[in-house]
């Protein structure tokens, strides 16, 4: 009798480990594609839920941007996203889903000024339709979606503001929203180094606030567009309270609420790093994969 017990207490162990198994999510860590828009090859990095090679099947698709200074790795390195996707689609959190992070080195996910970069240009001409050709992508904005953080978070705002009719729902973590007087007052050495490239270099003062600013100002921008462009896109924002980036985002949040367009605003405790967007990308995704479902 015991030896029976013992057997089946080993069965039960060896198929919870393979169910265990069977629900890790694969993780491509380095594709590329090669961009005649930016004339170099741009590195990017993939999640695919569990059942990705048994089901005959599409995936809704999130489009995950890194930070500054960091590449297409980060949020898997340091962020640890395919522990946390595979936890939430196990759990039923959030629905499967093929989550892309592609590499956007120090380019903010815009255009520059002078043209020499065009990543914005890249991403909706060029990357976007090569994910949907080699991955089985649903296609249709419902199933669409862009979250990032710091700069990446950035990139979502602009991405979601200016292509609606792209996304269902943007999930920004402690983005980098800049409200005009910081940009003005930043010192010379931070804007040469950080945007000067992107919208003019050797600008001082309010000589900074030109076109390629308001034109890529996530605060000009929502001050822009009309309220029904706005609310085609779920929005959530969520930024700690010990974040430098914190006066941009309750700006943000501020903006939205008076021209009455819905959106979900988190304030939590945590500054600007991986402990805060790890504790926060399940509720992102979730927030996200609530726009995938069918209510």
């Amino acid at each position: 009798m015991k030896m029976i017990h013992k057997w089946l207490l080993l069965g039960l162990m060896l198929c919870a480990t393979a169910t265990f198994a069977q629900q890790q999510g694969k993780v491509i860590e380095e594709e590329t594609v090669k961009s005649n828009v930016l004339k170099r090859n741009v590195k990017f990095t993939v999640y695919l839920p569990a059942d990705y090679e048994t089901a005959n099947r599409t995936y809704p698709v999130v489009y995950l941007l890194h930070g500054y200074t960091d590449n297409n790795t980060g949020w898997l390195q340091f962020g640890e996203i395919n522990r946390y996707a595979d936890k939430a689609i196990a759990d039923g959190t959030i629905p499967p889903m093929i989550i892309v992070m592609p590499n956007a080195d120090s380019s903010w996910y815009i255009n520059s000024y002078d043209g020499k970069e065009k990543y914005e240009d890249f991403f909706v001409k060029e990357f976007m339709p090569h994910i949907e050709k080699i991955y089985r992508v649903k296609t249709d904005k419902k199933y669409r979606a862009v979250a990032g953080l710091s700069m990446g978070g950035y990139g979502t705002l602009i991405y979601a503001i200016k292509y609606p009719q792209l996304f269902s729902a943007a999930a920004a973590l402690s983005a980098a929203v800049f409200p005009d007087d910081q940009m003005v007052g930043m010192p010379d050495d931070n804007w040469e180094t950080v945007f000067g490239q992107l919208y003019g270099r050797g600008l001082k003062g309010k000589d900074r606030l030109n076109k390629a600013w308001q034109a890529n100002s996530v605060l000009d921008l929502v001050q822009n567009k009309t309220v029904e462009q706005l609310s085609t896109v779920r929005y959530w924002i969520d930024c700690g309270d010990d974040d430098f980036l914190t006066k941009g985002n309750c700006l943000l949040h501020i903006a939205l609420a008076e021209k009455k367009v819905p959106h979900e605003f988190r304030m939590r405790d945590g500054a600007h790093n991986w402990t805060y967007w790890r504790t926060g990308i399940t509720n992102a995704l979730q927030f996200i994969g609530d726009s995938f479902r069918q209510k």
